[in-house]
């Protein structure tokens, strides 16, 4: 009879995507997961299958999370102009509290670029969710007239998604909160009806 795992394992992903956010992929060594995770190797092996296999996980775990958190946040802020806003907003906060961590997705575009098409396959489904999310956005703020009409809304989505990545590179740079609020504030301007 098989002996019954005895540790959470959604706890462990994501104490996991903790150490892969804090430090990439490469720089997180199998013991440092198990000091993360509070594993030992084996458990890790025997549950997971690898390191790619983990960090897969770590990585759907974030992107779930970031979906979720992203859909209540933008759900809750009003003219679809206030929607952008508090939405670079809380990645400014994000970034600050977090002293420059950027963002796992961000960061892990920048590590692999497209090499790995099992990493690029989960990177595009969570940008096309992020999207289609501030699509909808942009589509409501140019109805409640505060987004510019005359964009289409989806290049007011991407241009709204790279800001956020744009806003994680800067904070992962050393960029100060000021600094970050002044390209929050351009991009808020560049996309408001005028």
């Amino acid at each position: 009879m098989a002996r019954p795992k005895e540790f959470d394992e959604r706890a462990a992903v994501g104490r996991a995507m903790d150490a892969f956010w804090a430090r990439g992929y490469e720089g997180t060594s199998t013991q440092a997961l198990c000091e993360a995770t509070g594993l030992g190797r084996s458990s890790i092996y025997n549950t997971f299958t690898s390191k790619h296999a983990l960090f897969m996980r770590a990585l759907d775990h974030y992107a779930e999370r970031g979906i979720v958190s992203r859909t209540a946040l933008l759900e809750d802020s009003g003219t679809g102009i206030e929607r952008f806003r508090a939405l670079f907003a809380y990645t400014i906060d994000e970034e600050v509290e977090h002293h420059g961590r950027g963002c796992l997705v961000v960061n892990t575009v920048a590590e692999f670029g497209e090499r790995d098409p099992e990493i690029k396959a989960r990177i595009d489904a969570d940008t096309r969710r992020h999207l289609a999310l501030l699509s909808a956005c942009a589509k409501e703020g140019q109805l409640d007239g505060t987004i510019d009409g005359g964009r289409e809304p989806g290049a007011v989505a991407e241009f709204a998604h790279s800001t956020v990545a744009g806003l994680r590179l800067m904070s992962r740079r050393g960029a100060d909160r000021a600094a970050m609020e002044a390209v929050a504030a351009i991009a808020v301007d560049a996309i408001a009806a005028k």
